[in-house]
């Protein structure tokens, strides 16, 4: 039967079934991994921080927050976070979040210190920040306690906190050439640097503070000598020209040596912070102590060009002392000028002999009494040329016997030496003196003098020209005859030569005979009275 088209057919609705609400939807599986996965950073972020510290330093030059790194021994162990300034505009505050095995920096004596390019006198530093920026160099400290607040260094530290060594401290005039870093040599092998340095108290020197390595560090003992061994000594004496330096190194940075008093290792080592003197140069640094200084003064009437501070006083090739200083005074009662010399002098240097002649006597008077009969014997005090070339003069003091005596007054303080000009003054005072007497010497008259001595001879000698010399000739001819007659008549063959010789041999005979009388009355005498006997066999 066909469909009813005024009554349609029914619709069905469908069946929905209904979805279980306790199992999760996938969808949010992924946020909840997402905060599964922060809350294990955050927690991770927590357990690896390390302590966090502020560094003041002068300046930020070159830190950037987030980018610079903090280095221990060129290993990452923080990080900049921020950088401020401290309320009182003086300093740049700069807060590191260390890592978490970067606790033990935390030790309240521990340096930071922000590392730079730089080109110095002892080598080229922090090189590698060129490319990689500065970073924060950290030197870890040994202390128990901890902080979280530091000042920075300026510079970084010349000993690292577990390098082996000693430190100690010098004392000296001047700094010289020496800087920080500056080498420190033990028998010409580098073997320590110079940390630091400073004025003494009241700025009368200035002090050091050196480290030298281990182990070298047991060759510094009680009795060290220690010296300048900048630039270049170079002498010229007796044995030949000498050019002495420590190295190559020690003529552009500078540098210090040192040596034990005997030249071989010490007995005892010095400890750690034990305190020397600095010499200028190794020969004052090797002699042996010289004592208390004596002042006195020398007074000259001389010009002092070329003698300054510092020159030597010089007794026979020794020297005692050196020049303190030089000045000049107006002698009210003379009206003239004198130059005072002002020498520290140091009697340690004459000898141990002259020395305890000295300390020997408890009453103070020995010292002044000595140069007092030292002074009665010619002991001056004489200016003298050191260098030709370049007119430097130093003080010698020597024995002239014959110097004008002179009295001591004992009771000035400085006590006066007296002095003598030296022998380029005295012959400078002769040459003077005969120019003087040169002035006044009329050579104009005695040239006219000599002129009209010269026309009287030239007449004289014309007249025994003209005159003598003919009656000289016939003179000489007359003589001439003489001796001729006087020559044939001592001729052998002449008569006069032959009588002469026949009275010499009767001469002689008669001589003969009255030598054989006397003999004969020297036997008989009696023959005077009674005559000669007669022999047997005469006649009477």
């Amino acid at each position: 039967m066909p469909e009813n088209e005024d009554h349609p057919r029914p619709v069905h609705e469908p069946a929905v079934e209904k979805a279980n609400r306790w199992l999760p939807s996938l969808v949010w599986l992924i946020p909840l991994l997402a905060a599964l996965i922060g809350v294990g950073l955050v927690i991770k972020t927590f357990v690896d921080q390390g302590p966090s510290v502020t560094v003041s330093f002068r300046s930020g030059d070159g830190l950037e927050p987030g980018k610079t790194k903090v280095k221990f021994k060129d290993v990452d162990i923080g990080i900049v976070r921020s950088i401020s300034i401290s309320r009182d505009l003086s300093k740049v505050l700069v807060k590191i979040d260390m890592s978490k095995e970067a606790e033990r920096f935390a030790a309240t004596d521990t340096r930071f210190w922000v590392v730079r390019p730089k080109v110095g006198a002892t080598g080229v530093t922090g090189l590698g920040t060129l490319l990689s920026g500065a970073y924060i160099g950290v030197d870890a400290g040994k202390s128990e306690e901890t902080a979280t607040d530091f000042t920075g260094l300026e510079e970084a530290p010349q000993v690292a906190t577990d390098e082996k060594g000693s430190l100690y401290t010098l004392h000296g005039e001047s700094l010289g050439s020496v800087d920080v870093g500056s080498p420190i040599y033990y028998r010409r092998i580098a073997v320590g640097r110079v940390t630091a340095f400073d004025l003494e108290e009241q700025g009368r020197g200035v002090k050091m503070k050196v480290f030298i390595r281990a182990p070298y560090d047991q060759y510094v003992g009680k009795n060290t000598r220690w010296w300048h061994a900048s630039g270049v000594d170079v002498r010229l004496d007796s044995s030949g020209f000498k050019l002495n330096t420590q190295s190559l190194a020690a003529l552009v940075v500078g540098g210090i040596a040192f040596e034990s008093a005997s030249g071989q290792k010490p007995d005892a080592v010095a400890p750690q912070g034990s305190q020397f003197l600095l010499a200028a140069d190794q020969a004052s640094a090797l002699r042996d102590p010289d004592g208390p200084a004596i002042t006195t003064v020398l007074y000259f009437d001389q010009s002092l060009r070329g003698l300054s501070q510092g020159a030597p006083v010089d007794f026979r090739g020794i020297v005692l002392g050196e020049v303190r200083s030089v000045g000049v005074e107006f002698d009210r009662v003379k009206k003239t000028f004198r130059m005072p010399v002002t020498v520290d002098m140091y009697p340690a240097r004459l000898g141990r002999a002259f020395q305890k002649s000295i300390d020997d006597d408890q009453d103070g008077n020995a010292g002044p009494q000595l140069m007092e009969r030292l002074a009665a014997r010619g002991l001056r005090g004489q200016l003298r040329t050191g260098n030709l070339l370049t007119g430097q003069l130093y003080v010698a003091l020597d024995f002239f016997p014959n110097a004008k005596g002179v009295k001591l007054d004992m009771s000035k303080d400085p006590l006066e030496i007296p002095t003598v000009p030296n022998t380029l003054d005295e012959l400078q005072t002769q040459l003077s003196s005969i120019a003087r007497k040169l002035d006044k010497v009329p050579f104009e008259e005695i040239g006219t003098n000599l002129r009209d001595t010269l026309k009287s001879a030239n007449t004289l000698l014309k007249q025994l020209d003209s005159q003598v010399v003919p009656e000289m000739k016939d003179t000489l001819g007359a003589a001439r005859k003489t001796f001729g007659t006087a020559e044939e008549l001592l001729q052998k063959d002449s008569p006069v030569q032959s009588d002469l010789r026949e009275a010499l041999q009767q001469l002689t005979q008669t001589m003969e005979s009255i030598n054989a009388l006397t003999d004969y009355l020297e036997r008989h005498p009696e023959s005077l009275i009674r005559g000669k006997p007669e022999k047997k066999g005469e006649k009477k």
